[in-house]
């Protein structure tokens, strides 16, 4: 056990005592991220370098920030890592904008702004993906001798935003069609002190000695990364592009932490979900806050998503009923006041009625039909919330084959343990009830409708023929197919009932947050974690898909570059790591499934040190290169669907495993 002073030591290494300014950098892909936060200012300054260079500022503060793209002269630019970054805050009509001030060094040729708006990430994001920017927000630039500023109040007259760029090294021009350029000096250097503020409120951290017990790992990186994502508000799930409440990300962190976390951090979490819950009892997915929420951009919270809705009971009744929790805080936490007048255990109440209210149908009477699907007009609804994520599913495995049951056991078991006494009446206690008895049926006839299986020359013959395609060797994987054949639990059922044959990583959900046969259990564990593609396991990481088994037109939409295709997220690591952890736990395994759950965590351990450098961010790709497998940044190469985070909150929970 780390000792509590050797802990408060990683803090202070780390920068991220009280009263002292927590500052790092990442750099990933070519990108230099870089963390700043001190009092009332928090901020994420990402540079990316040529040949369309572009910067930046995220701010968790209403989710807020700037950001200003270039196009180059066709002359290499990149940013030179030394980064210089300072508190600002400005006085204005009716508040005070906060935020820095950075000074940038680039060596290249001359950058010429093509656009620069300021205001929400979220409308950030869409320009950065080639939306227009809306009208309203849009400044007029303001130009001095070397420099120019963009400033102006938010779009309901409430203190804004300011963004400004001024050459200390080098020159600006203003050119044809009033074209801004900022141009090196006679030895190809140019020096930029930029400044960017936001009048949106800021956040409350979580002090670092309250975030995690003395037994988390010592790992500067990620400590650092929580520390920037964790306020008493809420957690953010990732920077620059997530900088703010997601109900899934924040209960699969808690969940994944909940050997570590300190109480401080799991209450902040738990409670900033409770708080978006609607008056059905469904989690919140995204909320549009600051400016974005003005912006006519449909309601104010997502609820979209439904794998959430089930997480959240199996997530609360973990942390709440753990082994070794103090009885008493529980109480208190759900005995207190929400913003909406109510309490934190009638919240939960409302969802823990939700869950066994949608899982009655098909506990009433099993079959497809009856079991829980996107919501009407959607095509994501779980994490692979990507419109391609799901191949097309309509049923997704992990929501109906693990989270339902665990969801309906975490009722029960909540429900028995008391706590929830003060909040249930007579209607409430009844229907909790039933879910000991729902939950069987969901655990004996939801997964198996999943369930997809090759023997072995066809799978063989399905392994070689994607290999072939995808330019891999298969020898490695073709060995791996044993006289059994392969079967897995599809990634989700279509529209007719029919399993959609993406080998996938939610099978490891069923590790975490289930007890399966034994069998059942080893299967899984080495399953996932034979070679790619006759599993998921590569030389950079586990994938999260493997189009291999799949109908044919599948497989582009599943390949390396795509964001839930055959590309290594690394919270999903750690939940295998973390359910093949507890699956050995148990005093029922026979010495054959011990020897293959023990060996596949080897195997995994062993994946998830070959990309170590990358552990923090939100996911990876890779490559071949004279067969040895290489992790690649996901955005740094021609192809990737989008950019990764630097900075994920659920990249974090490696902190809970202090041999990764």
């Amino acid at each position: 056990m780390i000792g509590a002073r050797f802990a408060l030591a990683l803090f202070l290494a780390a920068g991220i005592a009280a009263g002292e300014p927590l500052r790092f950098s990442l750099p990933e892909g070519g990108m230099q991220n870089e963390f700043y936060r001190d009092g009332p200012v928090a901020a994420h300054v990402v540079l990316r370098p040529g040949p369309e260079p572009r910067i930046v500022v995220a701010f968790p503060a209403g989710n807020s920030g700037a950001a200003i793209w270039f196009d180059t002269d066709n002359r290499p630019f990149a940013w030179q890592p030394e980064v210089a970054i300072e508190p600002a805050s400005l006085a204005v009509a009716g508040g005070t904008l906060h935020g820095i001030t950075v000074v940038l060094r680039a060596a290249g040729g001359a950058v010429t702004v093509r656009d620069a708006i300021t205001g929400s990430i979220r409308v950030i994001r869409e320009v950065d993906d080639g939306a227009p920017p809306p009208p309203d927000i849009l400044a007029t630039p303001r130009l001095d001798e070397r420099g120019v500023s963009w400033h102006r109040r938010r779009v309901d007259g409430a203190p804004g935003y300011l963004l400004s760029v001024e050459a200390r090294r080098g020159s600006m021009t203003r050119g044809e069609n009033q074209a801004i350029a900022f141009h090196p000096d006679e030895r190809g250097l140019l020096e930029l002190r930029l400044t960017a503020l936001t009048g949106e409120a800021p956040l409350t951290p979580i002090p670092a000695g309250e975030m995690l017990t003395d037994e988390a790992a010592p790992d500067l990186r990620l400590r650092r990364i929580l520390a920037f994502l964790s306020y008493r508000d809420k957690l953010l799930a990732g920077s620059w592009q997530f900088a703010t409440y997601f109900g899934r990300d924040t209960l699969m962190s808690l969940a994944l932490l909940a050997p570590v976390a300190g109480p401080e951090l799991v209450e902040a979490g738990i409670g900033a979900v409770l708080e978006r819950l609607n008056a059905a009892g469904e989690v919140a997915h995204e909320e549009a806050i600051g400016e974005f929420g003005l912006l006519d951009r449909g309601p104010a919270l997502d609820y979209k998503m439904i794998d959430d809705d089930f997480m959240l009971a199996a997530v609360a009744a973990r942390l709440l009923l753990a082994p070794g929790a103090d009885p008493a805080r529980a109480a208190g936490f759900l005995a207190r006041r929400t913003g909406k007048g109510g309490t934190v255990g009638g919240d939960l109440v409302r969802n823990l009625r939700f869950v066994v209210a949608a899982a009655a149908p098909f506990a009433r009477s099993p079959g497809w039909r009856r079991l829980i699907a996107l919501k009407d007009g959607e095509s994501v609804g779980n994490w692979r919330d990507s419109n391609l994520g799901l191949g097309g599913g309509r049923y997704p495995y992990d929501v109906n084959g693990v989270l339902v049951p665990a969801a309906l056991g975490a009722a029960a078991a909540l429900h028995a343990s008391g706590l929830l006494e003060p909040y249930l009446d007579r209607s409430a206690a009844a229907e909790l009830a039933r879910a000991a008895a729902m939950a069987e049926t969901w655990l004996r006839e939801a997964p198996a409708l999943f369930d997809v299986a090759f023997d072995a020359d066809a799978a063989r013959g399905e392994v070689a023929a994607y290999s072939r395609r995808a330019g891999i060797d298969a020898a490695d994987a073709l060995a791996a197919v044993g006289s059994g054949g392969v079967r897995f639990r599809a990634v989700a059922l279509d529209a007719d009932g029919t399993p959609i044959a993406i080998q996938n990583s939610d099978e490891a959900m069923a590790l975490f947050f289930l007890d399966p046969p034994p069998s059942e259990a080893a299967r899984v564990a080495a399953s996932l974690t034979q070679p790619f593609p006759v599993g998921l396991l590569t030389g950079a990481g586990l994938v999260v898909a493997n189009p291999a088994y799949a109908a044919e037109p599948l497989e582009p939409s599943f390949d390396r570059n795509h964001y839930h295709g055959a590309v290594i997220w690394s919270w999903q690591q750690a939940l295998l790591a973390a359910g093949i952890d507890r699956q050995l736990a148990r005093r029922d395994l026979g010495s054959p499934e011990r020897e293959l759950l023990e060996a596949a965590r080897t195997r995994l351990r062993n994946a998830i040190r070959a990309a170590q450098e990358l552990r923090g961010s939100e996911l990876w790709s890779w490559t071949t290169e004279e067969g040895a497998w290489r992790a690649v940044p996901f955005g740094a190469q021609v192809g990737h669907e989008t950019e990764s985070n630097a900075a994920q909150l659920w990249s974090t929970v490696h902190l809970a495993w202090p041999g990764d």
